[in-house]
């Protein structure tokens, strides 16, 4: 990118258009990183959902969100209007739209941002007018998305800068005063048991049981997820003393993660959640790699499947083949001796 144009974008807000699963959000911090070493005083808006909107409040470097709505499996002309007018009054100097297909290009081009920055992906010529391409040689969604933020032709950095989420020791506080959730001197263990798709959750008879050991040694156990967890976290509960703070609004997940003493997930987006928050993070994966789909952030273990699998990796979201060996392979010990080591051998019972 040439030097007269770096100057105008740092002149003029900077759009993020990310991909809106959670793990993903998280990941464009990243993003907001890079731009803010080129741009330091230039601010930063994020185009979000109501559903992921919660997180922009413990992103450092964002200046607000732009929540808009908008249909997923039609493409809503009116709706992409309207949000470019809102968009328009920004006075944006510049949009890095990070999913690859046409609809998510369509409210900045409309909204006449004069630089658009994506991949081609779905034949965006126009739409997108500052293309990159390498797309496919990126094998990261992290990568691909903190590509966009370097000017054109820049190589990758050996180490991208993390996600990170800070949440203030108050308003952590107040939130487990007013859940009747104090600290009673008992380590928080946080499980996470869902994820987009079966295959890749670990049994729910398989969180239920390590929340019953760890439980009986001592640890408080919260169950966290959306509404569509609910019924895992009443099997994980089952009666015992184990809260179940699932629901629609993320901002308990977020607060119950940064509460954490250690948080068991599978790949999912709050597994990139509780590491950029800098929680201790056990992560579960079955079919997907590690190495792929894991949060730049480190985490305190990964678990996987001790034997090799030839039908692993796989992104089926319900195993092709019945068996689900990946997920059904992996002991309820392993992870609970993983869990006590993580919080470390003075507090592992109490």
């Amino acid at each position: 990118m040439q030097k007269g144009a770096d100057e105008l974008m740092s002149e003029s807000p900077i759009l993020i258009v990310p991909y809106m699963w959670i793990g993903d959000f998280v990941r464009c911090h990243t993003v907001v990183k890079l731009l803010k070493q080129r741009f330091p005083s230039t601010p930063i808006d994020i185009l979000t959902t109501s559903m992921v909107a919660p997180l922009l409040d413990y992103m450092p470097g964002v200046r607000k969100g732009i929540v808009a709505d908008l249909p997923r499996k039609r493409l809503a002309l009116g709706d992409h209007r309207a949000l470019a007018q809102r968009l328009r009054a920004e006075r944006y100097g510049q949009a890095l739209v990070m999913p690859r297909t046409w609809k998510s290009a369509l409210a900045p081009s409309l909204a006449g941002i004069p630089r658009r920055t994506g991949f081609v992906g779905e034949g965006r010529f126009g739409l997108i007018n500052d293309l990159r391409f390498g797309e496919r040689r990126l094998p990261r969604m992290a990568d691909r998305c903190a590509m966009l933020a370097l000017p054109k032709g820049e190589a990758a950095p050996v180490q991208w800068p993390l996600p990170e989420l800070k949440v203030p020791a108050s308003e952590r506080a107040a939130w487990r005063q007013r859940l009747g959730l104090a600290p009673d001197g008992r380590p928080v263990v946080v499980l996470a048991p869902g994820a987009v798709g079966p295959s890749k959750r670990w049994p729910a008879a398989s969180y239920a049981d390590l929340a019953r050991r760890l439980a009986t040694e001592g640890h408080w156990i919260w169950v966290v997820g959306g509404p569509g967890e609910k019924e895992l976290a009443a099997e994980i509960a089952d009666g015992t003393d184990i809260r179940d703070l699932t629901g629609p609004d993320l901002r308990n997940a977020i607060l119950a993660l940064a509460a954490a003493t250690v948080a068991v997930s599978n790949d999912s987006g709050l597994l990139h959640v509780a590491a950029a928050l800098g929680t201790p993070a056990i992560g579960i994966f079955g079919p997907t790699s590690a190495w792929h789909w894991a949060p730049l952030n480190p985490i305190a273990a990964v678990i996987e499947t001790a034997g090799e699998l030839p039908c692993r990796p796989c992104h089926k979201p319900v195993c092709r083949l019945g068996h689900h060996r990946c997920m059904r392979d992996i002991a309820v010990e392993r992870v609970a001796t993983s869990v006590r080591q993580t919080i470390g051998p003075a507090r592992a019972s109490i």
